[in-house]
């Protein structure tokens, strides 16, 4: 953790002369193999993968420097990939084989929402109201906002480390600490999410649509490696809800200083993600109130 918070002057970002054609063709090169990478091998969203790409995109972007400049990205950021690798595993043996607790979750969200749901739970009420056989564009959109989970976080630490590199390590021991209070919580308190309870007959019928979406553009490889991820991933590890507790984590960081006219648009990402998570049976509405608590006792 001491390469993530040792201060260091910031590098430099102005380019070469020759740097403003150099660095669009070198971007649009990035771009290229981005859409080639995700079209064969699928979306970047396990931290090492992803990791890779925004290097790149860092190279890319400062193609006019030394190759010792860009060497600094993978000294600060190999201790942060190192950290979230050994989250994702270890959140695998968050229930350690125990029953997840699903029932008070559901009575909760009944008792928060029930009121304009009809008594029912949001997951269930938004999928009787939405889901079809057929894929509509709110499942595009949907889809997209979910797979953006994956990537927005550690895209804006990128900008920040290009930037201004104190504001990244603040950023980062802040996320970091954000990441370490939900796995604690995993552990302790191991819950289920609605397409869990729906398939142990807790729930009425709950369809797991996250990466639905992508049928829709005739990507049905596009996101493999999410789908995978899904299926690999620790079923019971719901609350708090990390999807949209980042969401929410990297809106409140830049929101100082954004320009008011545009907060509305920044805070309507957090919303995004809630409505994603709750109408695509991965979370409950508990979940992500507890999720942007987490956020407020991070900030």
């Amino acid at each position: 953790m001491a390469v993530v918070t040792d201060p260091q002057p910031p590098t430099p970002t102005e380019p070469a002369p020759d740097g403003g054609r150099r660095r669009i063709v070198a971007m649009t090169v990035w771009a290229v193999l981005f859409v080639a990478g995700w079209l064969v091998i699928g979306l970047p969203t396990d931290p090492a993968y992803a990791f890779l790409w925004i290097w790149a995109g860092t190279v890319a972007w400062n193609s006019s420097r030394p190759w010792r400049s860009h060497l600094r990205f993978a000294r600060d950021w190999i201790p942060v990939v190192l950290l979230l690798a050994a989250y994702n595993l270890s959140r695998g043996f968050a229930d350690n084989g125990a029953t997840p607790h699903a029932l008070e979750l559901i009575v909760a969200d009944r008792f928060l929402a029930g009121w304009a749901t009809g008594g029912e739970v949001p997951t269930v009420w938004l999928q009787q109201h939405l889901y079809r056989p057929e894929v509509h564009w709110w499942d595009m959109l949907a889809s997209w906002v979910y797979f953006s989970h994956f990537v927005v976080s550690l895209a804006a630490a990128g900008v920040l480390w290009l930037r201004n590199r104190s504001r990244w390590a603040a950023f980062m021991r802040r996320w970091g600490f954000l990441c370490a209070a939900g796995l604690v919580t995993y552990f302790l308190y191991p819950a289920a999410p609605p397409w869990w309870a729906a398939q142990n007959g807790l729930l009425t019928e709950v369809a797991r649509i996250s990466t639905r979406g992508w049928q829709a553009f005739g990507m049905h490889g596009a996101g493999n490696v999410l789908n995978a991820g899904q299926i690999a991933s620790n079923p019971v590890a719901a609350m708090p809800s990390l999807h949209t507790a980042f969401a929410l984590f990297v809106v409140l960081f830049f929101l100082p200083a954004t320009r008011r006219r545009w907060w509305p648009l920044l805070l309507a990402y957090p919303l995004a993600m809630t409505f994603t998570l709750i109408y695509s049976g991965e979370h409950y509405l508990i979940d992500v109130l507890v999720g942007w608590a987490y956020v407020g006792m991070t900030f």
